[in-house]
């Protein structure tokens, strides 16, 4: 997330978590029980308590992001280890938990942790509330086993698909100052595995609408709280309109508040199934203003476009972020065009072109990896103008009437492949030479990455001009 002064507004980059990387329940594995941990907060105080099913000498984590901007892992400043024997590590890709004399680690393992909120790359980081509430996605808890260091030096940093000896790890959430809100509703305490959500801890107020429930930070500004209660059930039906049922109709949103910061303005959010998260910060949001305002509408159109592009349906590989991480960015500026006429769509639109065309330099495909992420935002949106281009020269349609048989056609197995998407390119535009083009920028890096998207504008009948370096749309 770039995190910029009060006269740089206009360039705010939001950090979208939607395009996660894997959870346990995508990677292939077996009905085993798998590990199992309890997370308890006492005071200030949090443990994982870890049971292991089995002899193993290296346990690694699915999720193992790097913090935003400085591309740290997060998990080793966080987490300390109190079982003796044992140690946190990375290697790789990968947090691992190792057994410190190369035998297997001891079944039952102990840490110690304190939750911070962090900007993570494409993952899913922890929400703190001014009033002490914390909330923490499941996801960071689950484990996997591994023979060697080695092992897992050597594991892919995409898991999507890739073989596992364990199920899920059950996790068990105890807070011994009071209940817990686990999917909406308070429980003393909450056991799942693969859960895919967000477990609150503290009394943050809760507010059940007649069309979303809201969890909101008690200090938040309240203009922010009032446009997401207008705008997200607007925007939902602008979409259910469009494209048919999402994966909810009734979702939890749960928002934060790091504080009015100076000279900073910030908005950081990802969707899970039934529940959006939001993070706000800066003195540049305390206050409406015409500007925040569209930019807050647009963060909630996006993040409300993955109940249908990232939950409905979602990529198969973590290097197809730009299947729904463009497109989402395409559906929210369409929405947000059709439900205010009056609104700049062309500032966003051009903000994509420019963001691709500096990133394109390099493979799209193999973004992640770079740490740059908005490659995926920038120039899937880019690729998905294209669609909606060749749609409106094909029937007189827009990006909707291209992605709904894309949606309608994967609801089963809930998964849009990168071929599918190229596929219904080749079906609509009858040019071959277009896919051909968006594979050269998916997977081979650019000398002149200008020209090639200029060239695939060109192509598709997207009115633009070379202003040297950039491509500007008409």
């Amino acid at each position: 997330m770039l995190r910029p002064g009060l006269a740089a507004l206009a360039a705010l980059t939001l950090l979208l978590g939607a395009c996660a990387t894997v959870t346990s329940e995508e990677a292939t594995a077996p009905a085993s029980a798998g590990p199992a941990v309890t997370v308890t907060r006492d005071g200030e105080s949090w443990t994982a308590d870890y049971v292991l099913d089995r002899d193993a000498p290296v346990w690694g984590f699915f999720r193992s992001s790097l913090i935003d901007g400085s591309r740290r892992p997060w998990r080793l400043e966080q987490w300390r280890v109190l079982t003796p024997g044992v140690v946190l590590e990375r290697v790789g890709d990968r947090d691992v938990l190792r057994a410190v004399d190369g035998g297997p680690a001891p079944r039952a393992v102990r840490i110690a942790f304190t939750p911070k909120a962090e900007n993570l790359e494409a993952d899913y980081g922890v929400l703190t509330f001014t009033d002490g509430s914390v909330a923490l996605p499941d996801g960071q808890f689950d484990l996997f086993p591994l023979a060697s260091v080695e092992a897992a030096a050597a594991l892919p940093d995409d898991l999507n698909g890739h073989p596992m000896d364990a199920g899920p790890t059950t996790v068990t959430w105890r807070d011994r100052g009071g209940p817990i809100l686990f999917r909406g509703q308070r429980v003393a305490e909450a056991t799942e595995a693969g859960a895919d959500t967000y477990v609150l801890f503290g009394q943050a107020d809760l507010v059940e609408g007649p069309r979303l429930t809201t969890v909101s930070d008690p200090e938040l500004p309240g203009w922010i709280g009032g446009a997401i209660e207008d705008f997200a059930p607007r925007v939902a039906d602008y979409y259910a309109g469009r494209l048919g049922p999402g994966q909810t109709a009734q979702p939890t949103i749960m928002v934060s508040w790091n504080g009015p910061t100076s000279e900073l303005m910030s908005m950081g959010g990802s969707v899970m199934p039934g529940l959006i998260v939001m993070a706000f910060e800066g003195e540049g949001v305390v206050e409406p203003s015409g500007q925040v305002l569209g930019m807050a509408r647009w963060f909630i159109g996006h993040e409300s476009a993955h109940f249908w592009l990232g939950q409905t349906v979602r990529y198969e590989r973590a290097r197809d972020a730009w299947i729904t991480e463009g497109g989402a960015d395409l559906m929210a500026i369409r929405a947000l065009k059709g439900i205010d006429p009056a609104w700049d769509d062309r500032r966003e639109l051009q903000k994509e072109v420019d963001d691709c065309v500096g990133l394109a330099d390099q493979s799209v495909a193999d973004a992640g990896a770079r740490g740059e992420h908005r490659a995926y935002y920038a120039c899937g949106a880019v690729f998905a103008l294209v669609a909606e281009a060749v749609q409106k020269r094909a029937t007189g349609g827009d990006w909707f009437d291209f992605l709904q048989p894309l949606i309608a056609d994967n609801r089963e197995d809930g998964v849009l492949g990168r071929d599918e998407w190229l596929s219904a390119l080749d079906r609509v535009s009858g040019d071959p030479a277009l896919r051909r083009e968006i594979e050269t920028l998916l997977d081979e890096d650019s000398a002149d990455p200008a020209g090639g998207i200029a060239m695939l504008l060109d192509r598709a009948g997207v009115a633009h001009r070379r202003e040297g370096p950039r491509v500007v749309l008409l």
